[in-house]
């Protein structure tokens, strides 16, 4: 197993897949996810000439990698490699992936996606929306090539490939009535790591509880966050907001100015270390909003719905093969009448409604990701 930018998604998926599977005697490699440029290009040099080049050396029966791995170059270092059954598992792609304002633009990124593609025997990736962009993003890459570009490229990906998941963890499931371990005590949940500086009384019963999370970065639609918070206080909306994930030193303006204007609405706020009180945050929560611009598959939002949170989610990117239309929203206006239609049920006394995410648990895909797996080692 090779996770070339072993970033937490990557991890959790890896992790799980390694649980799935345990008879299978796995040994994997990993690298920072870090100085991204570097580690998406020199990851072959970092392994196929480093301390792992031994490793790699081995008669392995398959090799498991993520598309950040630079697979063409590591075979080319590597030729042993070459011989070995390979699946690729795409979390996301470089074609549609928003850039910052301080990113460099390079196409190096992109074509090191077709030429990992290309190598692999067998393509996965985690929503058809995912594999539909680097298809179109591949094949109008490969139009803007001078000239000697072969054709069928596109075809010889999409053939090879299909779409799998990553699966959520068990922990997921584990009701609000019982702890994780199966027991039926579990300490009485209080709202004791909320922020100093936000709202610091007892919520009602009517108060629509909304958690946000991601990390605070500009593809998560900071903006479109603040507007939809001004929008449910115009509309006087009873609400409160967990705003929660790890910020960075140039982390979007908007979450600064959010704390500042919205205090008084504000519960949890930042990075929750403890992933047992993240979990519990989300399961007395009502409802886990996505501003998302940028979106592959959405394991947070994921996650805080098999905990019971209702999703109100953008009406785009991977979102809607996973929920029905009544959970997706066009705009911001939109998701501020999702928003107070919620509040409403509360304000009725009316449950809000909950979706059974028992399909993409690991107890549910594991079996696909063996199967899957399996055929690729059979057949090669």
């Amino acid at each position: 197993m090779l996770s070339a930018y072993d970033a937490d998604s990557h991890k959790r998926w890896r992790r799980g897949l390694v649980a799935a599977i345990p008879e299978w005697q796995w040994t994997t490699l990993g690298l920072p996810p870090r100085y991204f440029s570097w580690r998406v290009r020199g990851n072959s040099l970092s392994w196929g000439r480093g301390e792992a080049l031994a490793t790699l050396r081995q008669p392995w029966d398959l090799l498991v990698t993520t598309s950040m791995t630079d697979l063409a170059s590591l075979r080319g270092l590597v030729p042993e490699l070459g011989r070995v059954p390979t699946v690729v598992y795409f979390h996301e792609n470089q074609f549609d992936y928003p850039r910052s304002e301080e990113a460099v633009q390079s196409v190096e990124p992109q074509l090191l996606n077709i030429y990992t593609a290309l190598c692999g025997d067998l393509l996965l990736f985690n929503s058809e929306y995912n594999r539909s962009t680097l298809l179109e993003g591949a094949e109008g890459l490969l139009h803007k090539l001078p000239d000697q570009v072969p054709r069928g490229i596109c075809r010889e990906i999409a053939d090879k490939s299909r779409i799998l998941p990553v699966p959520l963890e068990a922990t997921a499931f584990a009701g609000a009535g019982r702890a994780i371990d199966g027991s039926t005590q579990r300490p009485t949940f209080a709202w004791n790591h909320r922020w100093e500086y936000g709202f610091d009384g007892v919520p009602s019963e009517d108060t629509l509880i909304i958690s946000w999370a991601a990390r605070w970065e500009y593809d998560k639609g900071a903006d479109k966050l603040l507007q939809i918070l001004e929008g449910l206080k115009r509309k006087q909306v009873k609400f409160l907001l967990n705003m929660i994930g790890q910020s960075f030193r140039n982390s979007p303006s908007e979450f600064a100015t959010i704390k500042r204007r919205f205090a008084d609405h504000l519960l949890v706020v930042g990075y929750v270390e403890s992933a047992e009180l993240y979990r519990e945050t989300l399961r007395h929560s009502h409802v886990v909003l996505s501003t998302a611009i940028h979106e592959f598959q959405g394991l947070s939002v994921m996650e805080a719905v098999a905990l019971g949170c209702c999703p109100v989610v953008p009406d785009g990117l991977a979102y809607p093969e996973y929920y029905r239309k009544e959970h997706r929203y066009s705009g911001v206006s939109g998701a501020v009448d999702r928003l107070k239609k919620l509040a409403g049920y509360l304000a009725e006394g009316k449950a809000l409604p909950r979706i059974d995410m028992n399909e993409y648990s690991w107890e549910e895909l594991g079996v696909e990701y063996r199967k899957a797996l399996t055929e690729i080692v059979n057949v090669s």
